[in-house]
């Protein structure tokens, strides 16, 4: 039933602000019922997915260090470590896991039925919080002295919306192993409630964590870091370009020299407010790599949404990105490993070197400012090379739908 209301002249007209407000929940709650309906029964972590194991080793197992930065609240449960909840600061963590000699490129082996095992699963091995920004930074100064020299870079992983933490934890173990790359990886973990209907929430948390994501960007630089890149997904890249943009308006900017590689996978941003934070931030020095897939049909609910405004993550005018300060990684023709198409930038990971060298092959040809290889197609990179004569910025180190 409309709100109805009577005017000055006693006219009943309808009371819009009311109507607008059920409009947006019955298009919440429609979206939410039509991604429940297509996940189905999807696979994700339970509770006790970060309970640290002790048993040796697997032979052929990877190892990989974690520092966590995180608005989440702290959670005593086992396994939990973080929960969904917004923490009043900033919280740090340190996390050693382990990832099995049988991982599929791509894939999460989840821990399965309580612990997990360390020849089959991703677990974790240790887990400590850490109470200040000084000993966050303390960790992250030790992991870098553990690279070599030229090679002490710093990859900072944003995760998107309906995310737990656990899922974010391990998407990044699972890039930073597929990539082989030597960069710190370091989780930047916003309070999303993991859940379909939580969409407005996570939105405001994400919206909330500006500051502590800027504050965890300085503290990276300030590390002593070659260099700092950021990959953000989905909805964490609305936060990470507003924080991106208040550093560029606060007149503390950071050192060109030590910027690596700022890549916006999937990225939920309205197109039109992606161009006026450009507009405001100006043309970056180092293009944004933009990782964009038409057929993603999480980012299609967020239009459904937005009122049927196209998200940039399946925005389909490639030279118009390029114009504003684009690099961008079209990934529509490769097959997704899951059902929303929303997860593929993580398989980019296991390509980086290949692209690498076929980037690398264009060079000085007719058709160097784009490159094409197994279904993924790259556009705008004269510019790119402009700013990094090596090659374009792609993802050294680089969350599978539902989860955004």
């Amino acid at each position: 039933m409309q709100l109805r209301a009577v005017d000055e002249r006693g006219t009943e007209r309808v009371d819009q602000r009311r109507v607008g407000s059920r409009s947006m929940a019955l298009r919440i709650m429609a979206a939410a019922t039509a991604v429940l309906l297509m996940a189905g029964c999807s696979d994700r972590p339970g509770i006790d997915a970060l309970v640290p194991v002790s048993a040796p080793l697997a032979e052929g197992a990877r190892e990989q260090v974690i520092l966590v930065a995180s608005t989440r609240e702290r959670d005593p449960r086992p396994g939990v470590f973080f929960n969904g909840e917004r923490s009043a600061q900033l919280n740090f963590a340190k996390i050693d896991l382990s990832v099995p000699p049988t991982h599929r490129p791509g894939e999460i082996e989840w821990p399965k039925n309580g612990l997990g095992n360390p020849a089959t699963d991703m677990v974790v091995r240790e887990a400590i919080y850490r109470d200040t920004q000084s000993e966050f930074l303390r960790d992250l100064k030790s992991e870098l002295a553990r690279r070599p020299a030229g090679k002490r870079n710093v990859f900072i992983f944003v995760h998107g919306y309906n995310t737990m933490f656990s899922e974010a934890l391990y998407r990044l173990a699972q890039m930073a192993t597929d990539s082989d790359a030597p960069a710190v990886p370091v989780l930047f973990t916003w309070a999303s409630r993991a859940t379909t209907e939580g969409y407005v929430y996570d939105n405001n948390s994400a919206t909330a964590a500006r500051d502590q994501l800027e504050e965890t960007i300085r503290l990276a630089f300030s590390s002593g870091a070659d260099q700092v890149s950021i990959l953000a997904h989905s909805m964490g890249n609305w936060l990470t370009v507003e924080a991106l943009r208040q550093i560029r308006i606060s007149g503390k900017t950071l050192p060109a020299n030590k910027i690596g590689n700022i890549i916006l996978a999937a990225p939920d941003i309205d197109v039109d407010v992606f161009k006026t934070q450009l507009r405001r931030f100006g043309k970056p020095p180092k293009p944004f790599v933009v990782v964009i897939s038409r057929d993603d049909k999480a980012l299609g609910f967020s239009d459904f949404l937005a009122g049927k405004k196209p998200r940039l993550g399946e925005y389909a005018n490639d030279t118009e990105l390029v114009e504003l300060g684009a690099v961008v990684v079209d990934m529509t023709d490769v097959k997704a490993l899951d059902s929303f198409n929303h997860g593929k930038f993580a398989q980019l990971a296991e390509m980086a070197p290949q692209l690498q060298g076929t980037i690398a092959s264009a060079n000085g040809t007719a058709t160097s400012n784009t490159v094409q290889l197994q279904g993924v197609r790259i556009t705008g990179l004269d510019q790119a090379r402009a700013a990094q004569p090596a090659g374009p910025a792609l993802p050294a180190a680089t969350q599978p739908a539902p989860a955004q």
